[in-house]
């Protein structure tokens, strides 16, 4: 991010404000104030702020970026009301963020960088790398935006976007905290969920704080071989390290962590996967979630070493998910959201940037 670039008005929590105002000479329940008009009632314009003067309006607009994000392209499904965004930042970035409306309300799946460096060889997202982080304020904005789109309230929220959360820890957790602001958004934490392919430094992090999210491991193969094939970050922290901060997760905060298996034909959905991920899950309260993998492109399908990066057919899918459960592992099929639009992570970025498909 630009050392130029104005922080945005939704970075600032209530401690911030009131520093702000302070600073500013200002009476300080003019920081509850603005922490209402940007976290409670989400506005974005000044002359909204109808309780402050305007002089610190003026003094706003100096020092804060109204809106860090802005809607450059929207895909709606056909088949389920999914919504996907295309966001421009302020720095021209571009990110994506996604709407899925369910029974039981509506989730809103965000980014918290600008592309990623984990180097997962099935995701778009980490096609050209990591540009950089997001703020706090970019990621509580892509919720506000689109709550205000849609014209709906968002209930739950799943940092499953573009990036990395634990190459982002500090801002992501700022993040959570924010949302759940009982003067602002409000969300329960039990209603956020955090995926990781498996930092550990991070994991542990969120086990100290004993935050009560729901936290889903990118597992996606069951031994350590299979894992370093797929994704580059498992060299770096093996899985049985991995695996013993999931535990610990478990242990400090009661919250069952979900196991995220991209099923990929012929790799890691064989009857020997099945037992190794009996073997590896066994006695503990875990979910898999298994997820029939999306190819990224043409040009990444076959990424050699002799593995294609193919899609099981759904009757394969369904045979695994039996196996897993004759042997006692909790399992579920993911349910399919926005098939008919570029549903996979960083697809219609990579659109927007002129990729071939």
């Amino acid at each position: 991010m630009s050392e130029t670039m104005r922080p945005a008005m939704q970075s600032l929590g209530m401690e911030d404000w009131e520093a702000w105002v302070a600073q500013e000479k200002e009476p300080s329940y003019r920081a509850s104030q603005l922490f209402s008009w940007v976290h409670e009632k989400q506005v974005t314009d000044y002359a909204e702020m109808t309780n402050i003067s305007m002089g610190l309006k003026m003094a706003l607009a100096r020092d804060f970026e109204p809106e860090p994000l802005w809607l450059v392209k929207q895909q709606t499904s056909k088949l389920d009301g999914t919504n996907k965004f295309l966001f421009e930042l302020a720095d021209g970035a571009l990110i994506e963020s996604v709407f899925m409306p369910y029974q039981h309300g509506n989730s809103v799946c965000i980014s918290t960088q600008v592309g990623c460096s984990m180097g997962c060889r099935f995701c778009a997202s980490t096609i050209g790398g990591k540009e950089r982080n997001l703020s706090r304020g970019e990621m509580l904005a892509q919720v506000y935006q689109i709550q205000k789109i849609m014209g709906e309230r968002v209930s739950h929220v799943v940092m499953m976007g573009m990036g990395e959360p634990m190459d982002n820890i500090i801002e992501c957790t700022a993040f959570i905290y924010m949302i759940t602001d009982p003067k602002g958004q409000g969300l329960s934490m039990r209603h956020i969920t955090l995926s990781t392919c498996g930092i550990t430094p991070g994991i542990r992090r969120l086990a100290r704080e004993e935050l009560p999210i729901t936290l889903a491991l990118s597992l996606h193969a069951p031994t350590q071989e299979k894992r370093e094939q797929i994704m580059p970050i498992a060299r770096r922290f093996p899985l049985d390290e991995v695996m013993a901060a999931c535990d610990e997760y478990f242990e400090k905060t009661g919250r069952r962590v979900t196991y995220e298996y991209a099923l990929i034909e012929g790799f890691n959905d064989t009857d020997q996967d099945v037992t190794d991920l009996v073997r590896l899950l066994s006695g503990k309260n875990a979910h898999v979630n298994l997820i029939p993998v999306n190819p990224v492109d043409k040009k990444t399908e076959d990424v050699g070493d002799d593995l294609a990066i193919r899609r099981p057919e759904h009757q394969y899918v369904v045979n695994f998910q039996n196996k897993l459960e004759k042997n006692g592992i909790n399992v579920t099929i993911r349910r399919e959201m926005g098939a008919d639009i570029d549903g996979a992570c960083g697809q219609l970025r990579h659109r927007r940037a002129g990729a071939e498909y």
